[in-house]
């Protein structure tokens, strides 16, 4: 679970931080003539706000059967003696619509802006200071028998110093058409909860922007961390009823081999760095990179500009080589608990980069997998926690955050 540094507050990210993609730059207008206004009601000002985003969604269906659209929308109080603006409202539209997909305000804005605002703050919109940006990230889940859209607009609804309301209407955004990745299972057969997964905006992995190079990026958007469950759903061997005490190999999953979710050419791996004891304190990584967060891992080109990155692999468990062409279910190596992680897992995201830094995070599905439903690792740790044997199956489906996933 690669964790990244991530913005102290809402408002305070620079301007200079972030790389171009679509923009919108929006003046204020000239409020109409005296004479005017005793016949029409005056206009709303446009916001002088630029709003962008940096990489354009794609429709991936989740584990719910529900298509879904992942993005990130950059929020910028442009100038700095415009003051600071209160974000009320986002609404998102589909197309030529008139109706709203989805409209966040209150709590729901608070929660899928970075960093969530005090709860007492919460109600009445996210600030955006002068000069300053606040970053949503932005989960959409499309009406069930419709296609995707091929554009989005955006309705941003903001209040200025003065109380007076304030506007952005436009900020399009394309859908990109591309469909997404097609894996195999990247473990053996057994029950795996899917962590931190897609659809939670405030998990560390969506929620983690990396800044290198001139740009800044998300390589884990839709990231997983896969830990090993038992028939009961615990994560730990019977007997190990102290998560404290817990040793490596208490947990389910570890030791267990990690697989080629594709056939792929391996163009990076590392091994010979030690495994870590559970719930370890860890130092920060030494740099945002593969090498600083991942341990020991292997990352495989499937197809032109498509990376797997499997992270916090075994020690002296990595069989492969630079430049080796391997085959769907080949063995990599093992699930561990090497670089950045506090528990056996494995992490696992795909991208459209060999590097951790620089690349964008894709979206995936598995050709098939069976859950129980979903599940939290702290059910997961409680020894009196059991969940249903049922086994509902699914095809061509990206697991969501707290998915219970049997390959």
């Amino acid at each position: 679970m690669p964790a990244t540094p991530r913005p102290s507050d809402a408002h305070p990210l620079p301007l200079h931080a972030i790389g171009c993609a679509l923009a919108l730059s929006l003046n204020l207008l000239w409020p109409h003539s005296a004479s005017a206004q005793t016949d029409v009601a005056p206009q709303v000002a446009l916001a002088p706000v630029e709003v962008r985003t940096p990489w354009a969604p794609a429709a991936v269906v989740g584990g719910d059967g529900r298509s879904h659209l992942a993005y990130e929308l950059h929020v910028s109080n442009f100038y700095r003696d415009t003051g600071v603006l209160r974000l009320r409202r986002i609404a998102v539209y589909a197309d030529a619509q008139s109706a709203p997909l989805a409209s966040f305000e209150g709590q729901a804005l608070a929660q899928i802006v970075q960093a969530q605002p005090a709860d007492d703050a919460a109600s009445d919109g996210v600030l955006v200071a002068a000069g300053m940006r606040a970053i949503a990230f932005v989960w959409l889940t499309l009406p069930a028998g419709t296609a995707a859209p091929h554009t989005l607009r955006h309705r941003l609804e903001f209040v200025d110093a003065k109380g007076a309301l304030q506007l952005v209407d436009g900020a399009r955004v394309a859908v990109d058409a591309t469909p997404p990745v097609r894996l195999g299972p990247p473990l053996r057969a057994g029950l795996w909860l899917a962590s931190e997964g897609p659809g939670n905006s405030r998990s560390h992995h969506w929620g983690s922007l990396v800044a290198a190079n001139g740009q800044v990026t998300i390589p884990q958007r839709y990231a997983l961390d896969v830990f090993g469950l038992d028939d009961h759903g615990r994560a730990l061997r019977n007997g190990a009823l102290d998560l404290r005490k817990s040793k490596r190999e208490d947990w389910i999953g570890y030791g267990s081999d990690v697989l080629a979710v594709a056939d792929g050419v391996v163009r990076d791996v590392r091994d010979g760095q030690p495994d870590h004891s559970p719930l370890e304190a860890q130092p920060e990584p030494e740099s945002l990179t593969a090498a600083g967060l991942y341990g020991n891992y292997v990352v495989l080109e499937i197809a032109p500009q498509v990376f797997v990155h499997y992270a916090h692999l075994q020690p002296g468990s990595v069989g492969v080589k630079v430049g080796q062409k391997v085959q769907q279910g080949a063995t990599l190596g093992r699930m561990g608990q090497s670089g950045n992680t506090n528990g056996p897992h494995l992490h696992i995201h795909v991208s459209n980069a060999a590097t951790f830094e620089g690349s964008e995070g894709l979206p995936f599905v598995f050709e098939r997998y069976a859950s129980p439903g979903d599940w939290t690792l702290t059910q997961a740790i409680d020894p009196a926690s059991t969940f249903s044997p049922k086994r509902e199956p699914h095809r061509d489906q990206m697991p969501l955050d707290g998915e219970v996933m049997g390959f």
